[in-house]
């Protein structure tokens, strides 16, 4: 049906079906009940693959397309949206923007161990009082006298996957007079001292996926451990951040698939009123808009997804195009989840089915990785190039 998805990217989005409902769907209530981060079946993601789907094979990764990571992403998050909240910052977060902005020494000390799915990756940038506004960073990175390290101090909040990460990605402040012009991006290792790991959320949904607060108290971080130049961290931040919208968008995209399949499914076999609850037509209008709404986003997303294979022989942003696939994809997501409760009632309201799972964990798509009040202005601003 589309030309762009070779027998190559069939073979990976096959790959990636059989493994997330043969492994990651039998326990996936049990880690959304617990909240246990699923560390063995993350390690056998890495060992396929799915880890570092456009890493070059020689740094660990798969290397292939976006295409093959959007599709790969669809179907472990259709499964269980936690894994592919833990696999999007791996993939987008993590190991992006380290081959974008990294060493080659960086690359193969961070990249590699987290492709093959032996370490866990994370990226840090909110605050406290510092969502969207990154120039609001309290946090601090001093130069010492010897210029050989920084000594940063600060928290950092709502870092995913920080209560196991073995590297994070961190972007904090050099420079708080030119604000988010003095913003710069570092390496950490999180068995060093100096680094804490603080309270772990207590979430809505996603609740495999650990998300903690992060402090630093006096940390020594090498010179060498610097992403990029300094100053740059905003520009790592933001450019790392398209890519992650693509994720995340694909992740909104298998909720939704999931949510529009359970549904099709008790529409055939519920029975009210002496006929099945699918020949309502009310519940024939939902089922036919929710159709329409995840194959709109699909498409969304695979023209932002072809818009970044593009843009690394063109050099051209693609910005507008991650967030019209994130902010129509998570709202989908929220809204097909929503008719799914709704059509299965009483049933989707009950933990027996993971319809109420699907609902909690469609909310934050629309949050995370930029609000879709952020993704809106995104969109205006590049099509009327004002700011």
């Amino acid at each position: 049906m589309f030309p762009f998805i070779t027998e190559e990217h069939q073979m990976i989005r096959q790959a990636a079906r059989d493994f997330a409902q043969n492994v990651i769907a039998p326990v996936a209530e049990h880690h959304d009940a617990t909240g246990e981060f699923p560390i063995n079946t993350v390690r056998q993601m890495g060992e396929l693959g799915f880890m570092g789907i456009e890493v070059p094979e020689v740094y660990g990764g798969a290397e292939m397309d976006t295409i093959a990571y959007v599709l790969a992403m669809d179907e472990i998050s259709r499964a269980d949206a936690s894994h592919g909240t833990i696999m999007s910052v791996n993939n987008s977060l993590f190991c992006n923007g380290i081959m974008q902005y990294g060493t080659e020494k960086q690359k193969q000390q961070y990249v590699t161990p987290v492709a093959l799915g032996k370490a866990i990756g994370a990226y840090s940038l909110t605050e406290p009082m510092s969502g969207s506004d990154a120039g609001a960073m309290k946090s601090r990175a001093v130069l010492n006298d010897a210029g050989t390290h920084y000594i940063i101090n600060g928290r950092k909040s709502w870092v995913t996957s920080a209560p196991y990460a073995d590297y994070i990605v961190l972007f904090t402040m050099t420079q708080p007079e030119k604000k988010h012009r003095g913003v710069t991006a570092f390496l950490i290792h999180t068995d060093q001292p100096g680094f804490i790991r603080g309270k772990t959320e207590p979430k809505l949904g996603i609740r495999a996926s650990a998300t903690s607060e992060i402090i630093f108290d006096n940390y020594a971080c090498p010179m060498e451990n610097r992403l990029g130049n300094e100053g740059d961290g905003f520009k790592i931040a933001m450019s790392v951040l398209d890519a992650g919208r693509i994720g995340i968008a694909s992740q909104a995209l298998g909720i939704a698939e999931a949510a529009l399949a359970a549904s099709i499914s008790y529409a055939q076999e519920r029975e009210a009123f002496g006929q099945k609850i699918g020949q309502f037509q009310m519940i024939q209008q939902k089922l036919a808009d929710m159709k329409c709404r995840v194959d709109a986003s699909r498409l969304l997303i695979y023209q932002a997804a072809l818009a970044k294979m593009a843009a690394k022989t063109t050099g051209a942003r693609y910005s507008m195009e991650a967030s019209m696939a994130k902010l129509f994809a998570s709202e989908t997501a929220m809204w097909v989840a929503t008719q799914a409760v709704q059509i299965h009632g009483g049933m989707g309201y009950s933990k027996e089915l993971p319809i109420e799972r699907y609902f909690r964990d469609a909310k934050i798509t629309e949050i995370y990785e930029g609000t879709s009040e952020i993704q809106r202005m995104v969109i205006a601003r590049s099509l009327t190039g004002l700011s």
